[in-house]
């Protein structure tokens, strides 16, 4: 369904990524920013997925300053090559590269985010920092306690896994006190990445649920 595409950032890097369009006239766009895995047949089936609910789904690839279309699976050893990109985030650059899916998704509608592992971090910085959005949406985002400081300017919704090794209830509960107007579901006995079906962690009634909680945020804010 979806193809390739070039997005250009600001300082005037040249970044690729998959961008799918729905069939009909489109209720708006949504960027979807990737895993440490790259923009993977997970993350584009994503894409696929809200082309099918009517949206233009961008997705950006973020590591491509560092490893141009750098995709992996899930295997221990995929994830401790993966892990590399994150030993220090560029979280200039990668904002850069979010701006740059959005501004690519202008035109077609209201703009949404949606991001997963650390891209539902990059959802929350990109709630509070970059423009032309209309709603976000993150999934078991492990700096998000860390940004909560920072109020979003639009209106942002974040689930979270209950037995996430890595990101302690503890975490949720900062969130949920600095930012009480943010949406914060926590799905009972779910671990990270219980949203993605190709990674042993998948919880499919949690991440069915959490997908009907996303489909129908979108809905009622990209309009």
């Amino acid at each position: 369904m979806g193809k390739t595409v070039t997005l250009t950032a600001s300082d005037g890097f040249r970044l690729g990524g998959y961008r799918a369009d729905p069939a009909s006239k489109p209720k708006g766009a949504v960027v979807v920013i990737q895993e440490i895995f790259g923009v993977n047949s997970h993350i584009r089936n994503i894409c696929d997925r809200l082309a099918n609910e009517g949206y233009v789904a961008i997705a950006p690839a973020i590591f491509d300053r560092i490893e141009p279309d750098f995709q992996s699976g899930y295997t221990p050893e995929e994830v401790a090559v993966a892990r590399k990109f994150v030993a220090a985030p560029d979280w200039p650059a990668m904002r850069r590269d979010t701006q740059a899916a959005i501004d690519a998704a202008a035109g077609v509608g209201p703009v949404g985010i949606i991001g997963f592992c650390l891209g539902g971090s990059v959802a929350y910085v990109a709630a509070t920092k970059l423009s032309g959005l209309s709603a976000a949406v993150g999934y078991y985002g492990g700096a998000v306690a860390r940004f909560a400081d920072d109020k979003p300017t639009v209106p942002t919704q974040l689930h979270f896994g209950e037995k996430d090794g890595g990101i302690p209830l503890s975490d949720i509960e900062t969130i949920k006190a600095k930012r009480p107007e943010v949406e914060v579901f926590v799905y009972p006995g779910a671990q990270h990445g219980f949203g993605c079906d190709e990674r042993t962690s998948y919880d499919k009634a949690s991440s069915d649920l959490a997908w009907q909680h996303s489909l129908a945020f979108f809905g009622t804010h990209l309009k």
